[in-house]
């Protein structure tokens, strides 16, 4: 009896004492044009075409078939999305 009063003991010290999961980060989605803007450097005047541009020149460096992020490319292309979908 008092190996399932243990075992009971250290499953439930093990449930709810355990590190819960990382919390995540807002999605890209619900930033501000403004940081969208930061994250592909560009200025508040920039048109498509700048956008575009942008998106593709940096998405070169951080895409994960070239030793990038997926987190980096997740948000530059959020960033990309969030842009052209305010024109």
């Amino acid at each position: 009896m008092k190996w399932i009063v243990a075992v009971l003991l250290i499953w439930a010290a093990w449930k709810f004492l355990r590190p819960s999961a990382k919390p995540r980060r807002p999605l890209p989605a619900e930033w501000e044009k403004a940081e969208a803007r930061a994250v592909l450097g560009l200025s508040a005047e920039a048109d498509e075409a700048a956008i575009r541009a942008a998106h593709r020149r940096l998405l070169a460096g951080v895409h994960p078939d070239r030793g990038g992020s997926e987190d980096l490319a997740r948000r530059v292309n959020a960033a990309r999305d969030l842009l052209l979908r305010g024109q």
